[in-house]
């Protein structure tokens, strides 16, 4: 059975005249050391642009490469790299969400460096064509729960703190009505508006999500309806904030007001949490369960290398590199991540009860937790490229009184199913 990330179909959106192009590579004469300088474009926030930073000063170091960190934002990442595809004028290197129909011919293959870097096997993605690794997770991300652990304490409500202890999402919901109505805060949780956040909430009601029929349609299952329904009325309630969803409020920044209970979100919020929350102490508690235990995890992005540089061996001796044990242990302190690797062991400086924690959700959760990421990639080698989420389109229309539950659902499957095709 397939798992559903949305795919448009594989027309390649002309990029607009005059938008800025990416060099590949400086070189004179395709020499090493100093004559060389590897463009390696990526989009992240701090921590981790700080992890590729330190990266590149400690190789050029080592051997006089250099690395320019080219920082993109996020949402203008797939259009850069695609204009620069047809320009004939890709970077070196980038660290990018997925792969795309417009460069896939470009990637260099990346097979023995995933296994010399023994990737984790489930990221281990072949290209279907050729069987060939093209791309190489970052790091490893997942869904979580953050508390206002301070927000709590002053109510007197326990929660659970280790695995062992479980609860479901009706104890969650009555646990933080119950911390609302003794404190000054105004909702029992926040939910980042992302379908890879609602994934892991279907996933924990027992459904596969969107996944594809005996007939080839694609469909999201009773449980996953069941799901949705219990979101809206979480929203309906007043127990989540609507504007998150319906208007797209940032939900990290109103968890940062210090007015909400909880927050479902990811591992990446970490540093950000360890740097710039002040004024209330936070918590890394396991994710409610209704009744299954599951995160959504996958590839935080994925690292390629492209063909047609005149850099082509020496972006291999970098990415080769990187994956070193002690380079990528270092990479993954700096940025606060959790790794893609086996058996590299790494020292948090802070929490790093959260990140065992997020790594104990991650080895219990079920199969179709880690597919999203990496059905996204083998969908880009086939020639399908991301457009929009269905799964998140359906759900705000929902979630704002637009249509129906029936209705919801027809529509994502309906969807799900032409851009499959």
């Amino acid at each position: 059975m397939k798992s559903s990330r949305t795919i448009r179909s594989a027309t390649i959106i002309a990029a607009a005249v005059g938008a800025l192009v990416l060099a590949g590579c400086s070189s004179s004469g395709g020499g090493g050391g100093d004559d060389v300088t590897l463009e390696f474009v990526q989009s992240g926030d701090a921590a981790q642009g700080g992890g590729y930073a330190m990266l590149a000063k400690k190789y050029e170091k080592e051997t006089g490469v250099k690395v320019k960190v080219v920082e993109v934002p996020s949402d203008d990442l797939r259009t850069r790299l695609r204009t620069a595809s047809q320009a004939n004028d890709l970077p070196a290197l980038a660290a990018a969400p997925d792969a795309d129909p417009a460069w896939t011919d470009r990637m260099l293959d990346l097979t023995d460096i995933a296994a010399d870097a023994k990737i984790v096997p489930a990221l281990r993605v072949e290209d279907p064509e050729d069987g060939k690794v093209k791309a190489l997770p970052t790091t490893l991300t997942g869904v979580g729960m953050f508390l206002n652990k301070t927000l709590w304490d002053e109510a007197g409500v326990e929660y659970p703190t280790s695995l062992d202890q479980k609860w479901t999402w009706d104890e969650y919901v009555q646990k933080a009505t119950e911390v609302v109505d003794k404190t000054d805060a105004e909702f029992g949780a926040v939910v980042d508006s992302s379908a890879h956040r609602l994934r892991a909430f279907m996933f924990e009601f027992g459904s596969k999500g969107v996944t594809e029929q005996s007939d080839g349609t694609w469909a999201l299952d009773s449980e996953g309806a069941k799901a949705l329904e219990y979101f809206k009325k979480l929203n309906d309630d007043g127990f989540m904030p609507k504007a998150v969803w319906a208007a797209g409020d940032d939900p990290s920044a109103t968890f940062k007001s210090g007015r909400v209970a909880g927050y479902m979100s990811g591992v990446w919020q970490i540093a950000d949490f360890q740097a710039n929350i002040k004024d209330f102490d936070w918590i890394s508690v396991p994710l409610p369960q209704q009744p299954v235990r599951s995160t959504n995890y996958g590839a935080a992005s994925w690292i390629v290398a492209y063909d047609g540089t005149g850099v082509e061996k020496q972006t291999l001796d970098f990415v080769k590199w990187m994956y070193q044990p002690e380079n990528y242990k270092e990479y993954c302190e700096i940025s606060g991540c959790l790794p893609a690797v086996e058996d590299v062991d790494i020292t948090y400086k802070d929490d790093a009860y959260a990140f065992d924690l997020y790594n104990g959700e991650i080895a219990a959760s079920p199969e179709i937790a880690a597919r999203q990421t990496v059905d996204g990639l083998k969908n880009s080698y086939t020639g399908l490229a991301i457009d929009s989420e269905p799964l998140k389109d359906e759900t705000v229309k929902y979630l704002n009184g637009e249509q129906t539950l029936e209705q919801t659902v027809t529509a994502i499957n309906t969807i799900s199913t032409e851009q499959m095709k």
